[in-house]
């Protein structure tokens, strides 16, 4: 069955929007295609149709594609609990944690999963496009390989190298990728593109034809910068902070060390009202934040102390004093109370940790994992919100008897009694327009007559016909094994 794998010559290349916009256009084209991943490394997540976990990224290329989001589109997932070790999520459940040395003895056994995930998409759909992971050209990684060359031999599965010009040196990314890797794993790639070009195009025809004449690979296109690539979900939580961030009310948000599901952020940052601060590490609160956001972690306890580490406790004191808003998402809910406890050392070592205080509750880490997709209404307003859970730990105290949301009759979250300090387990909660515009008027900003899912939409679009205008769409369709590509 027809597939195609998008490979990159390092991270963060433009891997995952190149998939999203050919996803779209093969659709448009009267496919039914649907994106792969066999291994990600993200703590952006989404909740599946099927009830598991998948990168975020994975999400959108599924929203590309017209379908809902499944575990087979991601069968191994890796969240990052800290510098050396990642929870290993395998079609969709957490397996185990695992430190980087351990992680290359689990590899064997998960091509099984992967092939397995691989299989059934393919059943199912005319196209899969694949996505890799990093880069081929670390070959210290190759052996046992699930993410690259080691699964597009195990599949057989046609492969198209990506370099990134805005980085510098794609000559010799993709000139140099060719020179260090197998032989036969080169020969399993049917040419290369250039993405993120700024400029005119034409001004790197002689460097593109070098590329063709050193390697014999066909290339497939040149594609400019892609300027609406702010109103997608990033994958990468370094883009947030590069992102423009728009004039306004200021309200901040903490960049913690292991930040998760950042793209709650994201119909807040597209608010013409909003001046979405992302707080670095040694940066201070700024005085003038009216409301400050605590956003979901991979470690609570590691990024309590990292938090501390920056004299964000200090700030927030003060933020509260003055009569700023608070407003924690899963891990920074979790944070806001008087202690995480982590009796079984499910995040790290075993032990509590003192949290800040601003409200009246506590936290216990247990090994079972809430991953849902709800429905709630605010309390108080009525007004309806729509999200998931993806969090480990349960949160009692005092101040959930304020719950800030119901789902389904159930309280959730917690609020502080005069309302200022609200906790929530609900992530992607600011993507209900109506809620989100009543959430801002109440702290004295007016909200524009938005909707957020129809402008990611046109977002995808448009993407769509960039990828058309710039890449040999038809060419790559045929490399897939489509040989009606051109319509």
């Amino acid at each position: 069955m027809p597939a195609l794998m998008i490979q990159g010559c390092g991270s963060n290349v433009g891997k995952s929007m190149l998939v999203a916009g050919l996803c779209r256009a093969a659709r448009r084209r009267g496919f039914s295609v649907a994106p792969f991943k066999p291994q990600n490394m993200s703590n952006n997540a989404a909740v599946t149709a099927d009830g598991g976990e998948i990168g975020r990224a994975q999400a959108l290329q599924a929203l590309a594609s017209g379908l809902e989001p499944v575990v087979d589109m991601n069968p191994v997932l890796l969240k990052p609990e800290s510098e050396t070790g990642s929870q290993v999520i395998v079609q969709g459940k957490r397996l185990t944690t695992a430190r980087a040395r351990d992680y290359a003895a689990l590899k064997p056994q998960l091509m099984g999963a992967v092939l397995e995930s691989f299989g059934r998409l393919r059943a199912r759909h005319d196209l899969v496009i694949v996505e890799g992971a990093g880069s081929p050209a670390e070959v210290n990684l190759r052996a046992g390989d699930i993410a690259n060359m080691g699964f597009a031999r195990a599949a057989g599965v046609p492969v198209i190298l990506t370099g990134d010009i805005d980085r510098g040196g794609v000559i010799a990314q993709i000139v140099g990728t060719q020179a260090v890797i197998d032989p036969e794993d080169a020969a399993m790639v049917a040419g290369f593109l250039i993405n993120k070009f700024r400029g005119d195009p034409r001004l790197f025809d002689d460097g593109y034809a070098f590329i063709e004449e050193r390697t014999g690979w066909k290339g497939f296109g040149v594609v400019p910068w892609f300027g609406q690539a702010h109103l997608l979900p990033a994958e990468d939580a370094q883009d947030i902070l590069a992102r423009p961030v728009g004039e306004g009310v200021v309200i901040a948000c903490l960049t913690l060390s292991r930040i998760a599901n950042f793209d709650d952020l994201d119909p807040l940052k597209a608010e013409p009202g909003v001046k979405l601060v992302m707080v670095r590490a040694g940066d201070p609160i700024p005085a003038e934040a009216r409301l400050v956001i605590l956003p979901g972690s991979k470690s609570t306890r590691g990024d309590l102390a990292f938090l501390r580490a920056q004299g964000w406790d200090v700030d927030l004191a003060a933020h509260v004093r003055r009569g700023g808003h608070v407003l924690g998402i899963c891990g920074g809910y979790q944070m806001l109370g008087a202690s995480v406890a982590d009796p079984e050392g499910i995040e790290g070592p075993a032990g509590v940790t003192a949290g800040l205080g601003l409200l009246e509750v506590e936290t216990v880490m247990t090994p079972d994992k809430r991953l849902e997709r709800v429905r709630a209404v605010e309390a108080g307003s009525g007004l309806p919100v729509e999200g998931y859970e993806i969090h480990i730990g349960r949160t009692s105290g005092a101040d959930c008897a304020r719950p800030f949301a119901f789902v389904e009759g159930r309280a959730e979250g917690a609020m502080s009694a005069d309302g200022r300090i609200v906790g929530s387990y609900l992530h992607g909660l600011f993507a209900s327009d109506d809620f989100r515009a009543g959430y801002l008027a109440r702290l004295g900003i007016a909200a524009a007559p938005r909707r957020h899912a129809a402008e990611v939409e046109a977002a995808l679009e448009a993407l769509a016909d960039h990828v058309e205008a710039h890449l040999d769409v038809p060419g790559l369709l045929r490399v897939a094994g489509l040989d009606q590509g051109a319509g």
